[in-house]
């Protein structure tokens, strides 16, 4: 009988699209769009300079790929590394199977495809085999990996991205197989990290490790032919209560796209995606009804479980604690009437006004689940009690916009684009949005860098 790891390999080697279905693509690119952006927009914070001194320290001198799109190149695993980290340091990236699939996926096939001088065509098909085996593992957990403690962009990203990778090298079955085993080795992130420059790190430690899986791989280093459902292996550590699915093989992996259902959600905000319905009921609440937040007398929020779980800051004091609180959420969007990158910055935070008003947000929890989304409630609600008596209700909000059920036009997704790259150096944002929309077309990934050499 095959096994699931086994099963998982041929899936990567077969994957049973040569070419892509047109809505997938367009939702796969739309991931590709949307990561480079928020990459290049966090490209200056303290957590990717951190990372980009590391790797100089080392000084291999290897130019395989290009550093978030300027002129600086490095290795496959370390440009994949820093990129990754850039991509997720606002928490500004896209959402989707729990975590956030772009800001590991995007910068690991990027990275290794530059290298490799793979097509943008191959680059997509790589990016939708992660995807697919990204929803697969996911799938096979009932119970939330946040709630226990697990974060699952890097615990599920790294075997998740060695897949997009090896299928990127096409790699027979059973190096493939090997490749699975042994990221699932290298994979870890504790959600005890978020609010912490340790969280966006996750993400580059998934891309990185998910290269270096590969290419440890085609050196020759071996592991466990059954390392995803053995007892004593990765689905079964990630599952205390042992409610994983480790005996059914991967055999209809492909088959229905699971991409097509799940999709992509883009952000509107730079926040953890928890507040993001909250942020949107609090706005429209406020345009509606000529909200001051002097007004305000108290906010009641209502999350699910594992939204609550993920926003641990009640008092922040730094932008970066900021993206992990509700309070602060709330209390933005309030005062400033928008919760933009702008507004996450130490000084915001600890304006008086603000700290007032996150002292006014109280929080309570359902235990309703999202089919869509299981980690999230079905819906969340806000109501704001005012110091004249009167009592403003969002009713039940299902889908923040740019989720993948209310996506963001075209418009929108190029405006945020531009804002992104907004000051980034010598770098023609335009041109790049451009060719990233025609990716399938590219010949090489290296086109989308002019400067590669």
């Amino acid at each position: 009988m095959t096994g699931l790891t086994e099963s998982l390999a041929h899936f990567i080697v077969n994957p049973g699209f040569e070419t892509i279905p047109a809505e997938a693509a367009r939702i796969v690119k739309t991931g590709f769009i949307d990561n480079v952006a928020t990459m290049i927009a966090g490209r200056d914070e303290p957590v990717v300079r951190i990372v980009r001194e590391f790797v100089a320290a080392r000084k291999s001198g290897a130019r395989e790929a290009c550093i978030v799109f300027g002129t600086a190149m490095a290795a496959s695993a370390d440009a994949a590394l820093i990129n990754a980290t850039a991509a997720h340091a606002l928490d500004y990236d896209d959402v989707a199977l729990g975590g956030h699939p772009s800001a590991v996926l995007v910068p690991a096939v990027l990275a290794e495809g530059q290298y490799l001088g793979a097509s943008g065509a191959d680059a997509l098909r790589a990016y939708l085999v992660g995807y697919e085996v990204w929803a697969e593992l996911l799938a096979r957990e009932p119970d939330a990996h946040h709630v226990k403690g697990w974060h699952p962009t890097a615990v599920l990203g790294t075997v998740a991205a060695a897949a997009a990778v090896a299928h990127l090298h096409g790699l027979s079955g059973a190096a493939c197989q090997n490749a699975l085993a042994l990221a699932a080795s290298m994979a870890s992130g504790l959600v005890a990290n978020f609010g912490t420059m340790t969280k966006p790190l996750h993400a580059g430690r998934a891309a990185a490790c998910a290269v270096d899986a590969v290419r440890l791989t085609v050196a020759g280093l071996t592991a466990a032919p059954d390392a995803i459902e053995h007892p004593a292996g990765y689905l079964a550590a990630l599952s205390p209560q042992g409610r994983a699915d480790r005996t059914r093989p991967a055999s209809t992996l492909g088959q229905q796209l699971r991409i097509l259902d799940a999709g992509l959600s883009i952000k509107s905000y730079p926040m953890c995606y928890a507040t993001h319905r909250v942020i949107d009921g609090v706005l429209d609440l406020v345009t509606a009804h000529g909200v001051k937040p002097e007004d305000v007398e108290e906010v009641h929020a209502c999350v699910g479980v594992a939204q609550a779980s993920m926003l641990r800051n009640h008092a922040p004091v730094t932008g970066l604690e900021a993206k992990f609180s509700l309070e602060f959420a709330v209390a933005s969007a309030l005062v400033a009437r928008k919760v933009g990158l702008r507004e996450l910055t130490d000084k915001f935070v600890t304006q008086p006004q603000v700290r007032d008003m996150m002292m006014r947000v109280r929080t309570s929890t359902t235990d309703t689940h999202c089919p869509v989304e299981p980690i999230f409630a079905l819906t969340d609600r806000v109501t704001l009690e005012l110091k004249d008596g009167r009592r403003l209700d969002t009713g039940e909000i299902r889908f923040a916009r740019g989720n993948a059920k209310l996506p963001l036009r075209n418009e929108e997704l190029k405006a945020k684009f531009l804002d992104c790259a907004a000051g980034a150096g010598n770098l023609d944002a335009a041109a790049l949005y451009e060719r990233l929309n025609r990716l399938g077309e590219l010949a090489s990934l290296r086109d989308l860098v002019p400067q590669y050499s």
